[in-house]
């Protein structure tokens, strides 16, 4: 008998797994279906509701129905009526030019979701990894050397600048302290210790800043494209 029914209403948005194994959600219960060795298949089979959903389209000729008990059917594309087999069903569901029953599309089987992040070609060992940083000006170990690079020029080339100027301006104070405080020193020895400070916070300073101005650099892939 023809009638204006609907099935249960469901949402046909694939979920991913965690796991990174392909999976769908149940067309009637929602249930997320494993479809790990089964892409091969055209429907699988719930496991909490036992009902069918269609992964892959129809065989030539052919068109999924499902019925309003939910039941999973497959009939030639031009038929026009259909019985449902299941004992306690056994509805006539027409399939005239006004659709009382919708036809069921295949389910789209999520892939696993791949990370976000660049492709970054490393300055040590020239291999490709992925950054996962959202932002460049830093640092990052090469998985593949183990090595550390800095990801692009301009922190390298800043933190350089920085330590040359501070080395510089410590060794000038160590200078005029020396020159300024001669006769100072003679009479007081602990003045030294204000000289010593003053070189050795320049000496550290220039050290860093070799550091920095030798550090190598790994640049985003297809960056000077």
């Amino acid at each position: 008998s023809v009638t204006a029914e609907l099935p249960p209403p469901y949402t046909a948005i694939a979920s991913p797994d965690a796991s990174g194994v392909p999976v769908i959600n149940c067309r009637v219960c929602q249930s997320l279906i494993n479809l790990d060795g089964k892409l091969h298949q055209h429907v699988v089979k719930c496991t909490v509701c036992n009902e069918a959903t269609p992964i892959k389209n129809p065989p030539s000729g052919k068109k999924y129905v499902r019925c309003q008990c939910n039941c999973l059917l497959i009939c030639k594309d031009t038929s026009r009526k259909i019985g449902c087999p299941r004992p306690n069903c056994r509805r006539i569901i027409t399939l005239g030019p006004v659709m009382l029953i919708p036809e069921e599309q295949p389910a789209q089987p999520a892939l696993p979701v791949q990370p976000d992040g660049t492709r970054v070609v490393c300055g040590h060992c020239g291999n490709t990894f992925l950054w996962m940083e959202l932002r460049f000006n830093t640092l990052a170990k090469c998985p593949h050397c183990k090595k550390i690079s800095s990801v692009g020029s301009a922190l390298p080339r800043r933190r350089c600048c920085a330590y040359i100027t501070i080395g510089m301006i410590c060794i000038f104070i160590g200078v005029g302290l020396t020159v300024g405080t001669q006769d100072f020193a003679r009479r007081f020895h602990a003045t030294y210790v204000s000289w010593a400070i003053a070189y050795l916070l320049g000496l550290i300073c220039l050290i860093r800043a070799c550091y920095w101005g030798a550090i190598k650099v790994s640049y985003p892939e297809h960056s000077f494209a």
